[in-house]
């Protein structure tokens, strides 16, 4: 008989957030509230940028007052932009973690999720200028901007480097 594993809290979280079972409805609703109190925990860290906050999950959950999953999806999304990420796939309850950022790169990640009410907090003017917040803008958005390559031309000579046509050689 096969044992049951217990699922870690990261997985409980994702299997909770990204349920495909959860109607339109319900997720809009559960995704709104998620993103109400994510905005809140942004608006205390953001506002004392110098202190590193520590403790364990469940600690950081009663000091933002946020359930604990809750807290376990806030710590999901942002351990990249940490200076030094936590265990989240391994973490329970008890496990310490940090929260602090790197200030850029926390910007950054906010572009990239399209998390405009996070990137567009009043914290941010006290933290980066607005020069520096277009220009960190401007990156992000730039390096998901494709760029093709010069169209190859029928008669062009081929990129292979046989020296034929592209037309009798790799064009074919």
């Amino acid at each position: 008989m096969e044992e049951q594993k217990e699922l870690t809290l990261l997985e409980t979280w994702r299997g909770i957030a990204y349920s495909s079972q959860m109607s339109k409805k319900d997720s809009d609703r559960f995704w709104a509230n998620y993103f109400t109190l994510e905005k809140g925990i942004y608006e205390q860290i953001l506002a004392n940028p110098d202190e590193v906050v520590t403790g364990t999950v469940k600690e950081l959950a009663e000091k933002y007052n946020v359930e604990l999953l809750i807290m376990v999806g806030f710590l999901d999304g942002i351990n990249e932009s940490l200076k030094k990420e936590n265990p989240i796939d391994t973490m329970t309850e008890d496990t310490v973690v940090n929260l602090g950022f790197d200030n850029e790169l926390l910007y950054k990640n906010m572009v990239e999720a399209k998390a405009e009410w996070l990137y567009t907090l009043e914290a941010w003017d006290n933290l980066i200028d607005a020069d520096r917040r277009k220009e960190l803008y401007k990156e992000q958005k730039a390096s998901h901007t494709v760029v093709k390559g010069a169209k190859i031309g029928r008669n062009d000579p081929c990129p292979c480097g046989s020296g034929k046509k592209y037309k009798f050689c790799c064009g074919r």
